[in-house]
């Protein structure tokens, strides 16, 4: 044994000690940790990277540095949802149905002051299956949504509908679209002018000016739809539910939001207000 351990250019002690206790205190924690970093992992629908899950160690209470964290997923083939390519886009001339009036200020200071919509559309073994949102953005919380297999002014409008029934805005709301055709019907203006709401729309052929929309589709189809087949439009809309209301409202973190996610960043801003 002696000569094995002076071929190995060990000393015999520390190699009785390896044998005793072949894992160090550091691989022992690196395990322990692992069990967290992947129970954070897949409770993302394995989409979050190190930056999301370090922050989800901490709120345990587990001290554990960000590149630690790293090492350890990276070891264990555990890695973030990689994005689609940008496309790229010409400006278009300006909105003749309502002015830009948001000019891409996306950084809002309070809740129910400028919300955005769009459209986005999901494949399925039946047919295609539209998906109409609207998000606030001073949280990114996803606060209206509507599906539906016909892409029409009511699936916008029942989009906007459940958003003004869930915020019960008190003050006038800027509503930011595209010019597509479901945001420049008449019933679209006359809902508008219902409930106080004030349309703001971007240049045509111009996604950047709707770009936290634009965003959160991909979100949605980089994290959870480009990983499934849909069968049937049921089964999308369950799976999107999901998505919307169990995962990304109360639980993805948003970098906009010093990683918090949209729900709880809001909880935070009231809890604010009334403690002043």
């Amino acid at each position: 044994m002696r000569r094995l351990c002076k071929m190995m250019g060990v000393h015999p002690s520390g190699f009785y000690a390896w044998c005793v206790e072949p894992e160090s205190k550091r691989a022992k924690e690196d395990k322990r940790l692992l069990g967290h970093i992947k129970q954070s992992w897949l409770e993302s629908g394995a989409v979050y990277g190190y930056r999301k899950v370090s922050d989800d160690l901490r709120d345990l209470g587990e001290r554990c540095g960000i590149n630690r964290v790293h090492r350890i997923m990276r070891a264990a083939g555990l890695r973030s949802q990689t994005g689609y390519g940008k496309r790229k886009w010409k400006g278009g001339v300006p909105s003749v149905v309502a002015p830009n009036h948001l000019q891409r200020q996306f950084d809002v200071v309070e809740p129910n002051r400028v919300w955005v919509t769009d459209i986005t559309y999901i494949r399925t073994h039946e047919g295609w299956l539209y998906l109409a949102v609207v998000l606030d953005l001073f949280s990114r919380q996803v606060v209206g949504w509507s599906m539906s297999s016909r892409i029409d002014t009511e699936l916008a409008t029942n989009t906007l509908l459940m958003a003004v029934w869930r915020r019960k805005p008190v003050e006038p709301v800027m509503v930011h679209s595209d010019q597509g055709s479901q945001f420049t019907s008449k019933d679209w203006r006359d809902f508008l002018t219902a409930h106080r709401l004030e349309p703001s729309m971007s240049r045509r052929g111009n996604c950047h000016d709707n770009a936290v929309a634009e965003s959160f589709f991909q979100l949605l189809k980089r994290e959870r739809v480009k990983r499934k087949t849909y069968a049937t439009r049921d089964d999308a809309r369950q799976d999107i539910f999901d998505y919307i209301e169990m995962f990304y409202n109360p639980k993805r973190r948003h970098g906009f939001n010093d990683r918090l996610s949209p729900a709880e960043f809001e909880r935070r801003h009231f809890e604010r207000l009334a403690g002043v």
